[in-house]
Order: structure tokens, then C-alpha cells, then sequence
């Protein structure tokens, strides 16, 4: 498979790995940024902060807290469990996942991506 890379607001996205099955990612996250508060209703995900300093903000059954990641840190995210990725400082993080995705519901965004419904 050939690299793709994927532009974002926040910083980009190097697809690594896409079958069937699962997809691999490798996330460039600028710092000061941040990605939707989302949640998928199939996608099952795990992250991996490879580089730089992360804030998880994530939904453990309690309401939303904040995980401060660093390197060498994993996190799997359910489907259904609303999450947010923050970076402090220029992050690289790994995700792998089920192959859902176009599976995002966005809560809120600074980029101005929720879809608003009547």
C-alpha cells in the first residue's frame, strides 16, 4: 500500500495500513490544537502517543476527564465513547483501527466541522 497522506486542520494524517479489516494511521497533531469531541457508533480504536505530550479528554463512564498522555502511552476507545485528542506540544500519534472511517459523530469543533441538524 502506498502511503496517503490526509490534510487537517489540526495537522495531518499518514495512512500506513488500510484492508478489510483494519486501518492504520499515523496522527501529526500541532500543538495548541486539538481534534472534534467526537465518538463512533462501529469503530473501535486504539491510540499510541509515539511523540510529544497529549491530553486525552475521554468519557470513562463518570463524564468527561482529561488523561495526560505521554510517550509510550496507549489508549483503546470503544465504540460509542465520546474522546478528544489535545496536544501540548507537537504530538505523532499511532491509531489503529476497525475500518469504519468515515465513522465520526463530531460533538463540538474548532474547525468548524459539526454538522448541524434541523
Amino acid at each position: 500500500m502506498e502511503i496517503t497522506r490526509v490534510e487537517k486542520p489540526w495537522g495531518y494524517e499518514l495512512w500506513w495500513a488500510r484492508t478489510d479489516r483494519y486501518v492504520g494511521k499515523l496522527l501529526h497533531v500541532k500543538a495548541g490544537h486539538q481534534l472534534s469531541l467526537q465518538y463512533h457508533v462501529k469503530k473501535d480504536e486504539t491510540i499510541h502517543l509515539q511523540r510529544g505530550e497529549l491530553v486525552l479528554v475521554v468519557d470513562e463512564g463518570q463524564g468527561l476527564v482529561e488523561r495526560r498522555l505521554a510517550p509510550g502511552a496507549s489508549y483503546h476507545i470503544a465504540p460509542g465513547i465520546r474522546h478528544r485528542m489535545i496536544a501540548v506540544t507537537d504530538c505523532d500519534v499511532l491509531e489503529v483501527s476497525t475500518p469504519e472511517v468515515d465513522d465520526v459523530v463530531r460533538l463540538e469543533d474548532a474547525y468548524g466541522r459539526v454538522k448541524q441538524t434541523a
